[in-house]
């Protein structure tokens, strides 16, 4: 697409708050279509899979009305009409409605296509669903700027919204939610206290070395219930996946005490897990036996600045990891001791 064609993008409500490369992402999934006069670009009851941009021409919308007292027994009546800049569709695109009216070309025109005839919206949140999750929020945004019933809209689009929520920021191979959630959303959310607990599990690469991705897969899967467990039974929290192997969780109004005991009772439960069968090594056989290196912090009481401490915290726990792991360590930028 030309610079003039992304600028257009760029004008529109659905796209007009996403950033420089989410715009660029959308433009390579679109397509120009030239439509000649006395075509229709969509028909009433035809899904609204797409939304569309006119480059130059004329485009009528219109309904097709039953009257009787018409020498036929249809009539056309006119909805709107659109001319170049104008966007088409993108209200019933945003709902994931049907048309209710058909779109003609009154002149040959030209118009900009998302998503392309090879793509839809399903195919493109797999791919990247943070920036299709940013695009049906601002369609959210829209609508409810044009009509009246916001609160029933709402309603009626929560679980979709939530989906695509969960799509964007949740780790597929653990279910766990990911690390960019935390400046999109956790940070934003702290209260006075707050408990950062990161882990990361001993010898993992020993047991992914011998037994192959596979093992290692299973027992973040199980780590990673273990972590969700823990969240739900106390509640006001967040279970995340930080890199490879490294997870942890993030509580509300949770004291040092009360971090402590979460960290212990989570180093409990990783050593808990059941050991891998015997492993066949050169000249030994060896039973893989799961522990955990953990490292906790309170944010603001050991850093006022959360990206900071967020910081200090994982390198003390990759630190500590290295020195031989299988313990409990409280970060502090002044003071860091064994627990």
């Amino acid at each position: 697409m030309t610079e003039f064609d992304l600028s257009l993008l760029q004008k529109t409500d659905l796209f007009s708050k996403l950033n420089q490369n989410d715009v660029r992402f959308v433009s390579s999934h679109t397509e120009v279509i030239n439509l000649p006069k006395g075509k229709l670009l969509f028909s009433a009851g035809e899904k609204a899979a797409r939304f569309y941009i006119l480059i130059n021409g004329e485009i009528r919308v219109f309904k097709k009305i039953d009257d009787s007292n018409s020498k036929e027994s249809m009539r056309e009546e006119d909805m709107a009409q659109f001319t170049s800049g104008d966007t088409i569709g993108d209200f019933d695109f945003a709902r994931g409605a049907e048309y209710d009216a058909f779109a003609e070309a009154n002149t040959d025109s030209q118009l900009i296509v998302f998503p392309n005839a090879d793509q839809t919206l399903d195919s493109l949140a797999i791919e990247e669903p943070q920036i299709i999750c940013n695009i049906l929020i601002s369609a959210i945004v829209m609508m409810t700027a044009r009509i009246k019933s916001t609160n029933k809209l709402l309603l009626n689009n929560m679980s979709w919204v939530q989906d695509l929520h969960r799509r964007a920021y949740e780790d597929a191979g653990t279910g766990l939610w990911k690390q960019t959630l935390i400046a999109d959303e956790i940070i934003g959310s702290l209260k006075d206290k707050a408990a950062l607990i990161m882990l990361k599990p001993d010898r993992f690469k020993i047991l992914v070395d011998s037994r192959g991705h596979s093992a290692g897969d299973e027992a973040m899967i199980k780590i990673a219930l273990i972590l969700k467990n823990i969240c739900r039974r106390i509640g006001n929290g967040w279970a995340l996946r930080f890199k490879s192997n490294e997870v942890g969780l993030i509580f509300n109004n949770c004291d040092a005490q009360q971090a402590k005991e979460i960290a212990e009772l989570l180093a409990s439960e990783i050593a808990c897990m059941e050991e891998v069968p015997a492993i066949e090594g050169e000249n030994k056989i060896e039973v893989f036996h799961f522990s955990a290196t953990i490292s906790w912090c309170i944010w603001p009481f050991d850093g006022s600045e959360w990206m900071a401490l967020f910081q200090g915290n994982y390198a003390n726990l990759l630190e500590t990891c290295k020195a031989g792991g299988n313990t409990i360590v409280h970060f502090s930028p002044k003071e860091k001791g064994k627990l």
